[in-house]
């Protein structure tokens, strides 16, 4: 069996085969809270000129973003050229072609200039970072001066009740219905994994001081299923 490491080596192959009923599973095995969290992330944003969105996938941070008015361009980057595939068609069928630019790229090596950005997104993206504070410090270089990082990424409940429902459903039902829903054998066991194995809370706030971020915020959602995080660049 793979380790998870090895298996975020290939995590844009991965993505790459479950992009067609990725949008489906995570609207419906979230009971749609998952669009409430991106909003709420959105709500944290300031208003600005160019976002980058990192880990855009099927765009739907970006999406809500757009509609929310605060921003006027997205550049989106990503390693699953499927997961865009699927994005580009939503923002097109919306409208959203002329704002938003697909990029194919690293997240810890990303092909950008020195502070060329006025924030910078991810949602559910960095527990795939093979390297977490490589990636949070191509945010930063990235990032203009004063401007604004908004992280929304899966987190553990703190309450022992729900932490227990939790490791049922991310252990047992979700595989199980991601096997079946996607017809895919490891991409759902492993987005469990991912999850368990990653950090939250002030352990990723220390993460992002140490990237170099300041005035770092973090607030849980949803009995702490999900946190979103902001800071900004000095």
């Amino acid at each position: 069996m793979q380790s998870i490491m090895e298996e975020k080596q290939h995590i844009g192959q991965l993505f790459d085969r479950i992009a067609g009923t990725y949008d489906g599973l995570n609207h419906g095995l979230s009971l749609n809270i998952d669009r409430l969290w991106r909003r709420k992330t959105v709500q944290q944003l300031k208003p600005v000129k160019h976002v980058l969105d990192v880990a855009i996938g099927t765009a739907d941070l970006t999406i809500e973003m757009l509609r929310s008015g605060k921003v006027e361009q997205v550049t989106g980057l990503d390693l699953s050229k499927q997961m865009m595939a699927v994005g580009k068609l939503k923002v097109e069928r919306l409208r959203l072609k002329e704002e938003v630019d697909f990029v194919y790229g690293n997240a810890q090596h990303m092909p950008f200039e020195n502070e060329a950005f006025d924030a910078v997104t991810c949602a559910y993206g960095c527990r795939n970072f093979q390297n977490l504070d490589e990636g949070l410090r191509e945010m930063y270089r990235v990032l203009k001066p004063g401007g604004q990082v908004v992280i929304l990424e899966f987190s553990y409940p703190s309450n022992r009740l729900v932490r227990a429902l939790y490791d049922i459903y991310f252990s047992h039902i979700l595989p199980l219905v991601g096997r079946i829903v996607s017809k895919d054998k490891t991409a759902y066991t492993y987005l469990n994994k991912s999850v368990k194995n990653f950090c939250w809370g002030e352990a990723f706030v220390q993460h992002m001081h140490d990237a170099g971020f300041r005035d770092e915020n973090f607030r849980t959602l949803t009995f702490g299923i999900t946190t979103i995080y902001t800071a900004q660049k000095w």
